[in-house]
């Protein structure tokens, strides 16, 4: 029954499969069914205009399907390079290599805490006492990589 109504819709199944695609995207996060229902769109106006088999109309969308998404993913890929005018915006912990800080906890078993500001940020590195003033030398996921420095050290 659903497979005739589809068959009866011709082309039009294409157009209505890509409108639910699209309308998903609205309720899904990110950004990817917009280019399948892109394809399947196209895929029904190809279908209207050269009367394609149900087999050929399969392959034009499979085929304009990664056609959009490879077009879309580089037309929404993430630029790894900052800002100029904010070079470490949504990379906080980048801003830190380089800077000094003191313990707030000490650092047994490779863990401890270094609050810098109003914030928290779990450090990783060798035992040390609390109040000891390290260095943060990179970053290990949300962890500041972090090694002990005299005040005269440069």
């Amino acid at each position: 029954m659903i497979r005739e109504a589809i068959i009866a819709l011709g082309p039009w199944a294409w157009i209505v499969l890509g409108l639910v695609l699209v309308a998903l995207e609205l309720a899904a996060p990110g950004v990817f069914l917009i280019w399948l229902g892109l394809a399947a769109i196209a895929t029904g106006l190809v279908d209207a205009l050269f009367d394609l088999s149900w087999q050929a109309s399969a392959i034009v969308f499979a085929l304009l399907s990664v056609a959009s998404v490879v077009v879309g993913r580089f037309v929404t890929r993430r630029r790894d390079e900052g800002s100029a005018d904010q070079p470490f915006l949504n990379r906080r912990g980048a801003a830190l290599v380089g800077r000094r800080f003191t313990l707030d906890a000490p650092i047994t078993g490779g863990e401890g805490r270094v609050r810098i500001d109003d914030t928290v940020w779990r450090a990783v590195g060798p035992d040390c006492s609390a109040g000891t003033r390290v260095m943060v030398m990179g970053l290990d996921g949300a962890n500041l990589v972090v090694a002990p420095v005299e005040d005269g050290d440069a």
